[in-house]
């Protein structure tokens, strides 16, 4: 290897290694969490008969790909990574894009990461313990050595994340096949009573409505993950727009034909009573292998757990690269060249969360700031477009998609405000809180002197800590 050869592979730099396959396992992978496993019970609690519950499932994964289709064009349009942070900034602006990175780390992310990761410490317990319940410290314990496992992971190297993500991405698709399978087999025998009198309108109330469209658009929640590390995609132009075709038409399909084989082998009265779905289906059509279901459950969840903390932290890189936050998060570690301050920041934030009881409280809150900024990020697509329409776009959505998803997105926040006023609420009040943030501190000639120095002071000590430093060449 010459001189100059190895100069430019120590130089400092979030490097480009995530191809096509990796960038379609990274959003199966996100996709694919806890969220099918437990969402069916709230979308058919919700929509209130088995058709109903079905054609939700099909309109989110449509709506979910409309939006998907829509974060391509934005993120071949900006090439910077970030995902909605940088949309928000380039389209409407510092004050929104501040907004959206306040709320992802105050509330979002780590509701989420929380959720999702009891979720895998619960598939791991739970089968020791059968019939009894298991202890809820233990829960949390493996709850939290699997949110360690990942963190350490994700600080380690961006190439093992990779790897993970992608052999985490083809167990659970098995698991899902495992599951499809026998209901289709079921079906075919002419097992069909539960989708008799399928659709019934009775149920059905305005108010509800978009609760089934939630639990329906959370298990479907990362289709905007891949856009948060453009700088490390291959080829982005062609990588992103390939693999989120690919990977949204796939697990609809999946999500559809899951939750078929739920109602084939299980009545709707059986499904609502389950508060571990997949595992009572396998008791049930599965006898043999049921004991493996748990398992590869809670690996689905590492696996969206794992997609998280990879995708989350490039946000607050950004963020912090734009001026938005703190320089140290900024910086990458010298030899690892991972996003070690900003995935590290995410770890505390977490385990705090796991203590706490409120995560479900936390997830409804989440849903509605979600939404609401992902809302925002597609009108602003639309409003660039019309304010910079010979800005060259390799990849462009249709117009009648981009203003149907956005459409929707505001109507389903706006009836979120009357179905569930309370949450929605604080959630608004939360992300307000960032308001005086962004003019107190992102604008440093507004905080006293002194505390610019403690600032400044506490950030050289970290950057030797941590042994990390800014990027030495540009990546986007």
């Amino acid at each position: 290897m010459d001189a100059r050869q190895k100069k430019e592979d120590e130089v400092v730099h979030l490097r480009r290694q995530i191809g096509p396959l990796p960038a379609a396992s990274f959003i199966i992978g996100t996709v694919v969490g806890s969220g099918i496993f437990i969402a069916p019970k709230g979308v058919l609690m919700n929509s209130g008969s088995v058709g109903l519950s079905l054609l939700v499932w099909a309109l989110c994964g449509v709506l979910s790909l409309f939006g998907a289709l829509c974060y391509a064009e934005l993120g071949t349009t900006f090439t910077k990574s970030g995902g909605h942070y940088t949309y928000l900034l380039e389209t409407l602006g510092p004050l929104p894009a501040f907004l959206r990175l306040w709320v992802e780390f105050l509330f979002i992310r780590p509701a989420v990461a929380s959720y999702v990761s009891l979720a895998f410490g619960r598939y791991v317990v739970e089968p020791f313990f059968t019939p009894c319940d298991a202890p809820v410290s233990l829960i949390r314990l493996v709850s939290l050595l699997g949110v360690t496992f990942v963190v350490a992971v994700n600080c380690w190297s961006v190439t093992v994340a990779s790897r993970t993500q992608v052999t985490l991405t083809f167990i659970k698709t098995f698991a899902l096949v495992l599951i499809i399978v026998p209901g289709i087999m079921a079906l075919a025998k002419g097992k069909t009573e539960n989708f008799r009198n399928g659709f019934e309108f009775e149920a059905l109330t305005l108010d509800r409505l978009p609760l089934a469209f939630y639990n329906g658009l959370y298990a479907y929640g990362g289709w905007f993950y891949l856009n948060t590390v453009t700088e490390e995609v291959i080829n982005p132009n062609r990588t992103i727009p390939l693999a989120i075709m690919c990977s949204m038409v796939t697990v609809t399909v999946l999500y559809v034909l899951v939750n078929v084989s739920y109602y084939t082998v299980m009545t709707p009265a059986e499904l609502l009573q389950s508060d571990a779905v997949a595992v009572t289906f396998a008791n049930r059509a599965l006898q043999g292998v049921s004991t493996v279901i748990p398992l590869l459950v809670a690996l689905s969840c590492l696996g969206a757990l794992n997609g998280g903390f990879f995708s989350a932290p490039r946000m607050l890189f950004v963020g912090a690269r734009e001026g938005h936050w703190p320089p140290i998060f900024s910086m990458i570690h010298i030899r690892r060249h991972t996003p070690l301050p900003a995935v590290l920041f995410l770890y505390p934030l977490v385990v705090l969360m796991l203590v706490t009881e409120e995560i479900q409280h936390l997830i409804s809150l989440a849903s509605f700031a979600r939404w609401f900024f992902i809302a925002l990020a597609t009108l602003g697509m639309l409003v660039h477009r019309f304010r910079f329409p010979d800005i060259p776009r390799p990849f462009k959505v249709p117009l009648a998609v981009a203003v149907t998803f956005t459409a929707v997105c505001f109507f389903i926040v706006g009836l979120s405000l009357y179905s569930d006023p309370w949450n929605t609420g604080r959630s608004c009040a939360l992300t307000l809180t960032g308001v005086p943030v962004y003019y107190v501190a992102v604008h440093r000639s507004r905080l006293p002197p002194r505390w610019r120095r403690v600032f400044d002071y506490c950030g050289e000590k970290l950057q030797i800590l941590l042994e990390v430093a800014q990027q030495e060449v540009k990546t986007y």
